[in-house]
């Protein structure tokens, strides 16, 4: 229960004129939300004229309904040129935030504090020629941000973004943002030639069913992209999903060679741990 908000189990309030706004924070206004199943939405805010941040980063993010609100580490979805800033959100009934989160409108206020960080992040990374984007769950979010991101291009001449859940409905953002990027007049025309989506499911019947871990180890990742295995020499990594995932890719990779790396010491791949997807 959120501290001092035992009668604010049914009810949302999200105006800072409710609760004193904490120091050392931004307090913006939702713009828009969208719910894309029971389980999932996406919502973006106003963004503070003073807030920089890398893409790839996260924030902590909270609600003006408690004298001490509660924080989680959300990834920016967003590029670090857009002028709003993006988020997308797993909805847990219980949860001290997301049970309030999920029921955000635009016009209301959103706090979140001032610095952004994060390892998924191109500076973490050693020069290379293809950039794989491993993702699962609402671990796109990251990705989201990097694959809009001009300096991607400028970077990697192949860009190969996974995305694996449970039910094809839950691919839904991944598969707008990357159409949306594809559009986009800023990258989308070296989007076209080098971003490449890869979608799977764990539950559901579909076309390209399977756990992404699987389908490297297999070597049909590969097969169905045409490309060769993964190679240290050429190849770089971002990881964001579950635990489990996260241990599983990792494992992988280091099989290969491949050495995680971090904003000071940039290597083969990166891994986010401040917050499961």
């Amino acid at each position: 229960m959120l501290d001092g908000a035992a009668s604010l189990a049914q009810q949302l309030p999200v105006s800072s004129a409710d609760y004193p706004l904490p120091a050392g924070v931004f307090a913006e206004t939702v713009m828009s939300v969208r719910h894309f199943t029971d389980r999932l939405f996406m919502f973006r805010i106003t963004r503070p004229r003073s807030f920089r941040f890398r893409s790839g980063e996260f924030v902590m993010i909270g609600l003006p309904n408690a004298l001490r609100p509660i924080y989680r580490a959300y990834s920016i979805a967003s590029p670090s040129w857009d002028d709003e800033l993006e988020f997308y959100s797993i909805k847990v009934p219980d949860g001290p935030l997301t049970r309030h989160l999920q029921k955000i409108q635009p016009g209301d206020t959103i706090i979140m504090r001032r610095k952004p960080t994060g390892t998924l992040v191109h500076d973490a990374l050693l020069p290379g020629s293809r950039l794989y984007l491993f993702s699962t769950g609402t671990g796109i979010a990251p990705f989201a941000s990097i694959i809009r991101d001009p300096e991607t291009y400028e970077k990697f001449d192949q860009i190969i973004l996974t995305h694996t859940c449970r039910q094809a409905a839950e691919l839904k953002y991944s598969q707008d943002v990357v159409a949306d990027t594809l559009d986009d007049p800023l990258v989308g025309a070296e989007a076209r030639e080098r971003l490449i989506r890869y979608p799977t499911t764990t539950q559901e019947p579909s076309s390209m069913r399977g756990r992404i871990t699987s389908r490297i180890e297999s070597g049909q990742l590969f097969d169905d992209l045409d490309l060769p295995p993964l190679s240290r020499s050429v190849d770089r990594c971002m990881i964001c999903g579950s635990m489990a995932f996260l241990k599983d890719t990792k494992q992988i990779l280091e099989a290969r060679g491949f050495v995680e790396g971090s904003n000071s010491s940039p290597a083969d791949y990166v891994v986010e741990r401040a917050f499961v997807g």
